[in-house]
């Protein structure tokens, strides 16, 4: 029986505390609205600090546009290369692909859905063996619903190939690998603040890299205007900055990190602690090296009849929002043809067509909880 009537269980609703709303009424009493300002400049000093690259990053209006500038600042062009690990969203390898980049898409390792260094590093030798290492610009490591990358063992890879890596947090703000904050690895990372991340300014992202790879990107993201008394450009670029405004936000929501990350953690454990037993269902693991903020809460159905599509339907029914896991790029029409390296009989596709994602909003209530819990059974009955 359908009870579509109930208050809606959406996926990765925003979350607000109330502190938001002081900063921002701040930015309108000072007048400081637009693009920059000095909420602008407070949030990039905090993030740089909370992340451990201190003075270094750069607010801007997505995560889509500090992968740009990442791609920009690299020199990524036509008939470059870039190797991204296939289980993402699209928008990590949008910016390069308009770009005129070539991908190369690699695998997932199963013991932390990421992108597997063994499958990294046979497709940089395949590629230098081809004379093609100098083509390479960049490897995206993404990581994967909060939880971090075995970035130890991609850095290795890298360095012995010399390629720069591309950190993609924009899942993971918070998560921590051995210790280090995520967004913290690489010649670049970035954070996205989309309305359904565990902290949001509505829209919004930041690079993060060194200081002088944050000057250029901040000139661009400027629309490169030279120091003149007059609109000169020896170059172009974008009109990328976040505003003072979502910055105001943005501080509002850094003041409660912490308390998300414990409550996205504590959704977890009672899905696995109520659902973990059930036949065929297995969640997302967590290596000892990673502390996952659990952005969303993934598991997958291995039961025969049965896909994470039907479980998506049945839980609709019941007005829950629910996702199967992303669909890998190496199997997006965009990319057909496009070169990819299993890790051990594409674990990446696997997880797709059994993968699934459910609510997981830090204010999420008992009730709530236990709603998508009882519809999960049902749906597996």
């Amino acid at each position: 029986m359908s009870t579509g009537s109930r208050e809606r269980i959406y996926l990765s609703p925003p979350h607000m505390s109330g502190d938001e709303i002081k900063l921002v009424s701040d930015a309108f009493a000072s007048n400081w609205i637009a693009p920059l300002g000095p909420h602008v400049e407070a949030f990039e000093r905090e993030t740089a600090e909370y992340v451990g690259r201190p003075c270094s990053a750069l607010a801007l209006a997505s995560g889509t546009a500090a992968l740009h500038l990442a791609f920009e600042l690299l020199g990524v062009g036509r008939g470059d290369v870039v190797v991204c690990a296939s289980l993402t969203f699209a928008a990590t390898v949008a910016p390069a692909y308009h770009k005129g980049a070539e991908f190369v898409f690699i695998d997932s390792e199963p013991e932390s859905w990421n992108m597997s260094p063994r499958a990294l590093d046979a497709a940089l030798s395949d590629l230098a063996s081809e004379g093609r290492g100098d083509r390479v610009k960049a490897v995206v490591a993404v990581d994967l619903y909060g939880q971090t990358c075995d970035m130890d063992s991609i850095l290795a890879v890298c360095d012995r190939h010399g390629v720069p890596v591309i950190e993609d947090a924009a899942e993971s703000l918070g998560s921590l690998y051995k210790g280090v904050r995520a967004g913290g690895f690489g010649k670049f990372s970035v954070l996205s603040y989309n309305g359904n991340k565990i902290i949001t300014t509505s829209g919004g992202g930041m690079l993060l890299s060194d200081a002088d790879s944050i000057k250029r990107a901040r000139f661009l993201s400027t629309q490169a205007r030279d120091p003149a008394p007059w609109y000169q450009h020896s170059t172009l670029g974008w009109n990328y900055r976040l505003s003072n405004i979502l910055a105001a936000i943005g501080r509002g929501q850094m003041m409660h990190i912490q308390e998300r990350i414990e409550a996205r953690r504590r959704v977890f454990d009672r899905y696995a602690a109520e659902l973990g037993s059930l036949d065929g269902v297995n969640f997302m693991p967590e290596p000892e090296w990673s502390h996952s903020n659990r952005w969303l809460t993934a598991l997958t159905i291995d039961r025969e009849g049965v896909s994470p599509v039907d479980v998506v339907a049945r839980l609709e029914e019941r007005n829950i929002e629910a996702r199967p896991v992303w669909k890998p790029m190496h199997m997006q029409p965009v990319f057909d043809g496009a070169r990819y390296y299993a890790h051990d009989g594409d674990v990446s596709r696997r997880l797709f067509e059994r993968g699934l994602c459910l609510p997981s909003g830090s204010a999420m209530t008992q009730e709530q909880q236990g709603a998508v819990i009882s519809a999960v059974k049902d749906a597996l009955r």
